[in-house]
Formats: structure tokens, C-alpha cells, sequence
């Protein structure tokens, strides 16, 4: 009996379901007035709940990648819905209990671990069903986790206004969880040697259209001893070290340097958020047509300019384009690293591999907030941050450089193994071919 094939497109849809749920966690901010009002904790308490969430996030999806290959997706995406969940759900029991630290352990640690599985089985299942429109398929999934907190957004204000902090917590907690696990139902890898309709395929002996063959198939540990992996982990880092840091001071960044008001300065905050989800469809399904590598050299070259002209740019609308375009490159760089390391790294270890690169935003998540924090205490300004991020953009830029020249590398070691081969079984014919003539002699 054949094996019915699953819809694509369904699977897509199932994991941009998975997403949006736990891009809630982006729609944190919403959560601290609450938080501080209702319980009285203090600003920072109520701070290291989300870089608690967003380091575990990283810790679980390199620690767990492994796993998420082995199991599948479908079981997968459900662990991530019962730890996300469970996560919520302690999280409002904290709060009736007033304990920050079960707080702690509930919407950072627990709920942390359900965020990193989440992310990465969903995006490493699309990677394998759109080996002709990576960039395409990551980006609808990664757009949805942008969006959530969009979403989540409105529905956190009215419920708390309407059930109470605790009880919008449990609400929560069994929406997402709902919705979580009905989308990992569909969740499922192609069937082996499977590729697109009319990819691979015959038409008066000649293809229609080949997928292009990825540079090659690492497990997890291979892929760890190769210059790429760190090359790519150097450029996410980066990017999402200067894109989270404008993120976290982007309302009084803007009136400091630009002369908005608060309302003004709120509302472009708000359209941030759209931005970066456009960016994380936009770039990834560009970078189906340009490649992976040009697309990240693209970010940092426009960012290196973009962020030197930042300060000193005081027309507000012009500041707020450069600002929305920071966050198209911020949120493309997300979408597009998935399909980069399917390129360079292969599927076969996938989840584990994008796990590992991951840990680049456990780091940056603490990195870029607490850097501009800091020259800003020191220089009295935020100009002086914008210029460091502009010349660590310069040193990405170098980098995505010099992966291209070690893929090239790669390319060219492997053309000359092939000839090698071709040429070793040219001369195994030709002695055949003698032995053949010579025994028919004799």
C-alpha cells in the first residue's frame, strides 16, 4: 500500500500555530506594570523572569536538539506544549502565592523549556519539507512567533482588565497548550527519498528542475568541528545582540535623539513589532533567490550604515525608517539561519545543530540590553552604543565573508574528491577492458 503523503502547506500552517503560542513570550513587557502594581515586586525581580525564560530557551533547544531528532516532531511539539503550558499554569500559581521565585520557576525555567523545544522542531521538520523554498517555509513559522506577541499583546491587556493577573495566566496556559498540541498532531518528516512535485523528475529525459544538493549531511558533533558552525553562531550572535539592545531602548532612544514625545515614541515601539515580522517572512524568502550567504552579507553591510547614521539623525520619520529597517534585518536573521545551516550542515542532525547555534541568543538576550545600559551610564548617551554596534557590524560583515571563502573551500575539496573518483574508476574500466582483451587473445 502507498504511503498517503502529507499536505506541506499543513504542515507549515501546523507550525506556524506552534510559533505564534510561544511568541508570546515577546509580549512580556505587558506583563511587568501588572506585575509591579498587583504584587509588588521590584523591577528587576519582575526583569529576570524574561531573561530566565529567554536563556533557558537557548539552553533547551542545544541540550534537547538531539532528542527532538529522535523522537520527531509530532511528540516534539507536544513535550513543548505540556512544558509551556505547565509553565503558564504555575506562573499564575505563583502569583495568587505571591512567590517570585516558583514565578521563576515556572514561566522562566519550565516555560523556557517548552519556548526552546517549540522553536526548533517545527522550523528543522519545514527545512526537510521545503528543500526548494527554505527560506520561504522558516520564515512563515518564525514570522508566526513574531506575530504572537502581537497578538498576545491585546489579549494579555484585556484579560488581565477583565479576569485578574493570575487568572490570565490560566487562560493562558490552556489556550496555548490547546493549540499547541492540535498543531503537533499534523507535525511529521517526509517519507525518505521524498521531493516536491515536479522536482527531480523526467520529462523526455531530462529534468524538470533539481533541487540543489546541500554542501553536506553533519551530525551535531561534526558540525561542531567545522569553522561554518562558528562563523554562523559569531553573525546571529551579533545580530540579535545590536537588534535586542535598540529593542529594549528604542522609546528613549527615540526621544533622546529624535526629539519624539512619549506617545509618539510608544506607537513606533508598536510598529517594531510588525516590522520584524515582516523582515522574518520578507528576507528569508529573498534569500531563496540570492542565497544564504549574500543575504547575510546584505544585513550587515546596509546595518553598518544604518546604525552609524542612527545618532545622528534627528528627523523623526527618517529615524523611524532606519529603526523599522534594523528590525526587518534583526528578524530576517532569525527566519534565515535555519535554511543557512540546512545549506552548509545538511538535515540530518538538523534540530540538534540549530539547537547548538541557538545558544547565540541565550547569550545576546543578556548581552545587548545589559551593553547599551551600560555606555549609556558611562557616556550619559545613547549615541556612543549606536557607533559600537555599527563596528560590530563591520566584524560580522568580515565574517560572513570568510564563511563564503570556507564554503567555496568546502565545494572545491569536494570537486577535486569527485574527479578523483571519476578518474580512479576510468582506469579500474580501462585495466577491465584489458584483462578482457588480453584473456580473449590468449
Amino acid at each position: 500500500m502507498t504511503e498517503k503523503i502529507k499536505n506541506r502547506w499543513l504542515i507549515a500552517a501546523s507550525a506556524v500555530g506552534i510559533h505564534i503560542s510561544i511568541g508570546a513570550v515577546y509580549a512580556y513587557s505587558v506583563l511587568k506594570k501588572p506585575l509591579l502594581e498587583e504584587i509588588g515586586w521590584e523591577f528587576k525581580q519582575t526583569a529576570w523572569a524574561f531573561s530566565i525564560a529567554i536563556l533557558f530557551l537557548g539552553l533547551s533547544a542545544a541540550f534537547l536538539g538531539r532528542l527532538v531528532e529522535r523522537i520527531g516532531p509530532r511528540k516534539s511539539g507536544m513535550l513543548s506544549a505540556s512544558f509551556y503550558g505547565a509553565g503558564l499554569l504555575l506562573a499564575g500559581l505563583s502569583i495568587q502565592l505571591e512567590s517570585v521565585y516558583l514565578f521563576y520557576l515556572g514561566y522562566g525555567v519550565i516555560g523556557g523549556i517548552g519556548l526552546g523545544v517549540g522553536y526548533i522542531c517545527p522550523v528543522s521538520t519545514l527545512v526537510k519539507w521545503f528543500p526548494d523554498r527554505r527560506g520561504l517555509a522558516t520564515g512563515l513559522a518564525i514570522m508566526g512567533f513574531g506575530f504572537g506577541a502581537l497578538i498576545a499583546s491585546s489579549v494579555i491587556q484585556y484579560l488581565i482588565g477583565t479576569v485578574g493577573l493570575s487568572f490570565t495566566f490560566y487562560i493562558l496556559g490552556v489556550v496555548y497548550f490547546t493549540v499547541m498540541m492540535s498543531s503537533a498532531q499534523y507535525l511529521a518528516p517526509p517519507p525518505a527519498g521524498w521531493v516536491p512535485e515536479g522536482f527531480n523528475a523526467e520529462a523526455n529525459g531530462q529534468p524538470v528542475k533539481i533541487i540543489k544538493k546541500d554542501l553536506a549531511q553533519l551530525t551535531s558533533i561534526e558540525a561542531l568541528k567545522t569553522n561554518r558552525f562558528y562563523y554562523l553562531w559569531i553573525m546571529l550572535f551579533i545580530n540579535i545582540t545590536c537588534g535586542i539592545a535598540v529593542i529594549s531602548v528604542a522609546a528613549p532612544l527615540s526621544q533622546e535623539i529624535a526629539g519624539l514625545t512619549a506617545l509618539a515614541a510608544a506607537g513606533m515601539v508598536g510598529a517594531m513589532g510588525l516590522f520584524n515580522g515582516l523582515g522574518r517572512i520578507g528576507w528569508a524568502s529573498f534569500s531563496d533567490i540570492i542565497g544564504r550567504p549574500m543575504t547575510y552579507t546584505l544585513f550587515f553591510a546596509v546595518q553598518i550604515v544604518a546604525f552609524f547614521l542612527l545618532p545622528q539623525t534627528t528627523n523623526a520619520y527618517l529615524f523611524q525608517g532606519l529603526v523599522f529597517l534594523i528590525l526587518t534585518f534583526y528578524g530576517g536573521g532569525f527566519a534565515s539561519i535555519p535554511a543557512y545551516i540546512g545549506d552548509v550542515f545538511g538535515t540530518k542532525n538538523l534540530s540538534a545543530i540549530h539547537g547548538n547555534i541557538l545558544t547565540a541568543w541565550a547569550a545576546a538576550g543578556l548581552a545587548g540590553p545589559q551593553l547599551a545600559a551600560y555606555v549609556r551610564q558611562t557616556t550619559g548617551s545613547y549615541a556612543q552604543t549606536l557607533y559600537i554596534f555599527a563596528g560590530l557590524f563591520v566584524v560580522a560583515l568580515a565574517v560572513s565573508i570568510l564563511i563564503q571563502f570556507d564554503i567555496k573551500k568546502v565545494k572545491k575539496r569536494q570537486k577535486m574528491e569527485a574527479d578523483r573518483k571519476e578518474l580512479e574508476q576510468i582506469l579500474e574500466d580501462r585495466y577491465s577492458e584489458l584483462g578482457e582483451l588480453e584473456h580473449a587473445e590468449a
